[in-house]
């Protein structure tokens, strides 16, 4: 289960190496087609280039999903770190695509739907995520989006 944490908390966590946070952080599941190809996709349209990405599969990845009270089996929750305060679920996923800018930010609109909904919509979808589209090799990132990955 997820737990609350205070902002940067991860920073006082010795389990946690020290990583750049500067820049909203997206963890995802590298195995996962649906996963790394939100991650194309944002590589894509994130012209201001905001994001940087870290596969759950890392060291670093892993650390944070356990700071997170998330274990191996939970990849299929992304989480976004954006000024230290992690967001999970549907909140998570609203605010990356957002975070693309218009037009992605009119996806905010979904913040109507009740969190519960949305967070029960999001699960199913992540739960069986594998069986629809399947498993890839990681992603491996091209020589110019190598900068916007943690390694």
């Amino acid at each position: 289960m997820m737990r609350a944490q205070a902002d940067y908390s991860y920073r006082n966590d010795a389990d946690v190496p020290a990583f750049a946070d500067d820049r909203p952080l997206i963890i995802f599941d590298g195995e996962c087609v649906f996963c790394t190809g939100w991650v194309k996709f944002a590589l894509k349209h994130d012209k201001q280039q905001r994001y940087r990405f870290l596969a759950a599969q890392t060291p670093l990845g892993e650390a944070l999903y356990r700071h997170y009270g998330l274990h191996a089996r939970d990849y299929e929750t992304n989480i976004l770190i954006e000024n230290g305060r992690a967001f999970f679920k549907s909140d998570g996923s609203i605010r990356m695509v957002a975070g693309l800018g218009f037009p992605y930010s009119l996806v905010k609109i979904f913040r109507l739907l009740p969190r519960r909904a949305a967070d029960a919509l999001y699960e199913f979808i992540a739960r069986n995520r594998l069986k629809i589209a399947g498993r890839q090799s990681c992603m491996v990132p091209t020589p110019q989006q190598r900068s916007r990955f943690i390694t």
